[in-house]
Protein backbone atom coordinates (compact mmCIF):
# COMPACT_ATOMS: atom_id res chain seq x y z
CA UNK A 1 0.00 0.00 0.00
CA UNK A 2 0.92 3.39 -0.44
CA UNK A 3 1.78 5.80 1.70
CA UNK A 4 -0.35 7.93 0.92
CA UNK A 5 -3.10 5.76 0.61
CA UNK A 6 -2.14 4.52 4.27
CA UNK A 7 -2.44 8.17 5.64
CA UNK A 8 -5.66 8.83 3.83
CA UNK A 9 -7.57 6.31 5.02
CA UNK A 10 -6.61 7.65 8.85
CA UNK A 11 -8.68 10.14 8.22
CA UNK A 12 -11.48 8.12 7.91
CA UNK A 13 -11.02 5.82 11.13
CA UNK A 14 -12.21 6.56 14.83
CA UNK A 15 -9.84 8.25 16.49
CA UNK A 16 -8.06 5.53 18.76
CA UNK A 17 -7.76 3.19 15.77
CA UNK A 18 -6.70 6.53 13.25
CA UNK A 19 -3.90 6.83 16.30
CA UNK A 20 -3.02 3.02 15.83
CA UNK A 21 -2.69 3.10 12.43
CA UNK A 22 -0.03 6.55 12.24
CA UNK A 23 1.73 5.55 15.28
CA UNK A 24 3.10 2.25 13.48
CA UNK A 25 3.46 3.86 10.32
CA UNK A 26 5.80 6.10 12.02
CA UNK A 27 7.10 3.33 13.86
CA UNK A 28 8.08 1.22 10.44
CA UNK A 29 9.32 4.06 8.62
CA UNK A 30 11.51 5.14 11.37
CA UNK A 31 12.74 1.78 12.91
CA UNK A 32 11.13 -0.87 10.80
CA UNK A 33 14.92 -2.62 11.23
CA UNK A 34 15.17 -2.05 14.92
CA UNK A 35 14.69 -4.04 17.98
CA UNK A 36 11.70 -4.34 19.72
CA UNK A 37 12.87 -1.74 22.20
CA UNK A 38 14.24 0.44 19.64
CA UNK A 39 10.29 0.49 17.97
CA UNK A 40 9.49 0.86 21.36
CA UNK A 41 11.63 4.08 21.78
CA UNK A 42 10.61 5.78 18.73
CA UNK A 43 6.35 5.25 19.58
CA UNK A 44 7.13 6.95 23.32
CA UNK A 45 8.78 10.15 21.74
CA UNK A 46 5.57 9.85 19.58
CA UNK A 47 3.51 9.85 22.55
CA UNK A 48 5.28 11.93 24.55
CA UNK A 49 5.09 15.03 22.00
CA UNK A 50 1.10 14.24 21.93
CA UNK A 51 0.85 14.42 25.21
CA UNK A 52 3.01 17.87 25.15
CA UNK A 53 0.31 19.32 23.18
CA UNK A 54 3.13 21.50 20.95
CA UNK A 55 3.07 19.54 17.52
CA UNK A 56 -0.72 18.49 17.98
CA UNK A 57 -3.35 16.93 19.95
CA UNK A 58 -3.65 13.13 18.46
CA UNK A 59 -0.89 10.67 17.03
CA UNK A 60 -1.87 11.64 13.73
CA UNK A 61 -1.31 15.16 13.67
CA UNK A 62 1.86 15.02 15.97
CA UNK A 63 3.70 12.43 13.36
CA UNK A 64 2.12 14.55 10.26
CA UNK A 65 4.03 17.94 11.58
CA UNK A 66 6.05 19.03 8.74
CA UNK A 67 9.60 17.67 9.09
CA UNK A 68 8.67 15.88 12.53
CA UNK A 69 9.05 12.10 11.58
CA UNK A 70 9.53 10.28 8.01
CA UNK A 71 5.69 10.33 7.24
CA UNK A 72 6.47 13.94 5.98
CA UNK A 73 9.84 13.42 4.95
CA UNK A 74 9.11 10.06 3.29
CA UNK A 75 7.35 9.81 -0.63
CA UNK A 76 3.75 9.56 -0.96
CA UNK A 77 4.33 7.04 -3.24
CA UNK A 78 6.56 4.77 -0.86
CA UNK A 79 5.08 1.69 -0.45
CA UNK A 80 4.83 -0.22 2.49
CA UNK A 81 5.22 -3.56 1.20
CA UNK A 82 7.12 -5.37 4.57
CA UNK A 83 4.24 -6.87 6.07
CA UNK A 84 5.65 -8.52 8.80
CA UNK A 85 7.96 -5.29 9.90
CA UNK A 86 4.61 -3.50 9.74
CA UNK A 87 2.83 -6.01 11.68
CA UNK A 88 5.30 -5.84 14.40
CA UNK A 89 4.75 -2.01 13.92
CA UNK A 90 0.96 -2.00 14.21
CA UNK A 91 1.68 -4.40 17.60
CA UNK A 92 4.26 -1.97 19.27
CA UNK A 93 1.87 0.84 18.22
CA UNK A 94 -0.86 -0.60 20.04
CA UNK A 95 1.57 -1.98 23.04
CA UNK A 96 2.72 2.17 23.18
CA UNK A 97 -0.81 3.16 23.39
CA UNK A 98 -1.90 1.39 25.82
CA UNK A 99 1.26 1.34 27.90
CA UNK A 100 0.67 5.25 27.58
CA UNK A 101 -2.51 5.55 29.02
CA UNK A 102 -1.49 3.99 32.60
CA UNK A 103 -0.92 6.78 35.15
CA UNK A 104 2.99 8.01 34.54
CA UNK A 105 4.46 6.58 37.85
CA UNK A 106 3.59 2.91 35.98
CA UNK A 107 4.09 3.42 32.62
CA UNK A 108 7.49 1.49 31.20
CA UNK A 109 9.37 4.19 30.06
CA UNK A 110 12.62 3.32 27.38
CA UNK A 111 13.67 7.13 26.75
CA UNK A 112 12.90 9.25 29.88
CA UNK A 113 11.97 12.68 28.96
CA UNK A 114 12.86 12.37 25.20
CA UNK A 115 10.84 13.95 22.86
CA UNK A 116 13.31 14.36 19.94
CA UNK A 117 15.48 10.86 18.26
CA UNK A 118 17.86 11.13 15.28
CA UNK A 119 19.99 8.11 13.55
CA UNK A 120 23.69 7.70 15.15
CA UNK A 121 24.73 8.66 11.65
CA UNK A 122 23.79 12.27 11.77
CA UNK A 123 24.15 15.00 14.40
CA UNK A 124 21.41 17.41 14.02
CA UNK A 125 22.28 20.91 15.09
CA UNK A 126 19.55 20.44 18.04
CA UNK A 127 20.87 17.25 19.20
CA UNK A 128 25.06 18.99 20.25
CA UNK A 129 24.98 19.42 24.24
CA UNK A 130 22.55 17.22 25.33
CA UNK A 131 22.65 13.76 26.81
CA UNK A 132 21.31 10.98 25.06
CA UNK A 133 20.33 7.15 25.08
CA UNK A 134 21.07 5.23 22.17
CA UNK A 135 19.22 1.75 21.19
CA UNK A 136 20.06 0.18 18.15
CA UNK A 137 20.92 3.06 15.44
CA UNK A 138 18.69 5.78 17.01
CA UNK A 139 20.13 8.10 19.49
CA UNK A 140 17.17 10.06 21.83
CA UNK A 141 17.20 13.33 23.48
CA UNK A 142 15.17 15.50 25.78
CA UNK A 143 15.28 18.98 24.06
CA UNK A 144 12.27 20.81 24.88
Amino acid sequence: MKLSMLLWLTTLMPQPVADQACLATTVYLEARSESTNGQLAVAEVALRRRDRGRWGDTVCKVVTSPHQFATTTTPGSFEITNLEAFNKAWQVAGMSIQNWQLPVAQRRMLVPRADHFATTAISPAWSRNRPSVTIGEHAFYAVN
